[in-house]
């Protein structure tokens, strides 16, 4: 919004000129976006506990946990409020990039909603039916793929995508299997973030990290020297992403003040599939869907050691007669609790791996 109405202004003095730089608008998007989490959390944590809006916590998770039943739910109202607000303040309003970003926030946003008012509002333990909640993620992945299909939004093939470590390289889908991907990675990416979120601060600081490290990347791409430069698609109006980027890490690292260890709220299903699905659609309008896998190392590891403890657990069952595991626990993060690790220390640690894969991420622009 400011960017259409201050730039005009320049007549009257050259310092509202800055608000044409992406540069100057993401850093107003982060410091907004946290000041905003800041000022509305303490709000939301007061109207869900006089709602009675808490957690259920089920005893078949570590034994820890069971003291956090009761806690506030749904606190990703927190993000999705302060990275929307702050975009919208912040970026060109008439960019795709920016549109599509934040209408997929609000998508998934409204789907992870609906899933924690069936839960706890309503009673309904099991929240909105699962092949509901994938027709809800997979309905605006594949509605995205027909889109960018038919409305494309750079000069660059839509159906091409980057390969990490390779610049003369891309790979080319038909246009009905690109649909089909585009549907693969919103859904995966959604629902990898959701399985993250099962301790205090974790999914909220990973997200923090992948976003402003996908935003680092929309800024490369949005520039014809950078992107030139170090081998990267040049995506015309890329750049406006950098500020959804930034204001969502900013609304993730606010969120964090109120969900740090002990937690005051959780974020619950309704802010981890609305980052998760953010962050798949940014990778997508991005054409960096395989390097997502990287920035997203940790969501991915996790994603990974559930299919792995279902899958072995079936297989010895009928091999054998009893279902055997892998791991203490899946997600994997519950594996080192039950190791004796601290809730606080598997967080920090993880939060470490979750920076050493965004460097990775970065060492894929010069190791080309």
């Amino acid at each position: 919004m400011l960017y259409h109405l201050l730039p005009g202004l320049t007549e009257i003095h050259q310092i509202f000129n800055v608000f044409v730089y992406i540069s100057f608008r993401t850093a107003g998007a982060v410091v907004t976006s946290l000041l905003i989490a800041f000022g509305f959390g303490p709000i939301v944590v007061r109207r869900l506990r006089s709602a009675n809006v808490g957690q259920v916590v089920r005893d078949v998770g570590p034994e820890t946990h069971l003291s956090k039943s009761g806690t506030p739910t749904m606190g990703g109202l927190i993000i999705i409020v302060a990275a929307t607000a702050s975009t919208l303040l912040w970026a060109r309003l008439d960019n795709w990039y920016t549109i599509l970003a934040v209408v997929s926030l609000l998508w998934m946003g409204a789907i992870g909603f609906l899933d924690d008012y069936l839960k706890v509002v309503q009673g309904k333990t099991r929240g909105l039916v699962a092949i509901y909640k994938m027709i809800g993620q997979w309905t605006f992945g594949l509605a995205l793929g027909v889109f960018l299909l038919a409305n494309p939004i750079s000069t660059h093939p839509t159906t091409w995508t980057s390969v990490p470590f390779f610049a003369d390289y891309a790979a080319a889908f038909s246009a009905p299997v690109f649909v089909l991907f585009t549907g693969i990675v919103v859904s995966g990416s959604s629902n990898a973030v959701n399985l993250t979120d099962g301790l205090d601060g974790l999914a909220a600081g990973l997200t923090a990290i992948a976003a402003a490290t996908m935003g680092v990347f929309a800024y490369v791409a949005g520039r014809t020297d950078m992107s030139r430069y170090l081998g990267f698609f040049y995506l015309e109006g890329a750049g406006e992403l950098t500020i959804f980027a930034f204001a969502l890490a900013g609304g993730a690292l606010g969120f964090l003040w109120f969900n740090a260890h002990p937690a005051e709220v959780f974020m619950g299903d309704t802010g981890s599939l609305a980052l998760g699905g953010a962050l798949g659609v940014m990778a997508i309008l991005l054409k960096a869907e395989f390097l997502l896998v990287i920035v997203g190392g940790v969501f991915v590891l996790e994603t990974l050691s559930v299919i792995a403890q279902r899958g072995w657990f079936k297989y010895t069952k009928q091999r054998f007669g009893e279902g055997r595991r892998v791991f203490r626990m899946a997600p994997v993060h519950h594996h080192f609790e039950k190791l004796g690790w601290s809730e606080p220390k598997v967080v920090i640690r993880f939060w470490i791996l979750g920076v050493l894969f965004a460097m990775v991420a970065f060492s894929t622009l010069k190791i080309r």
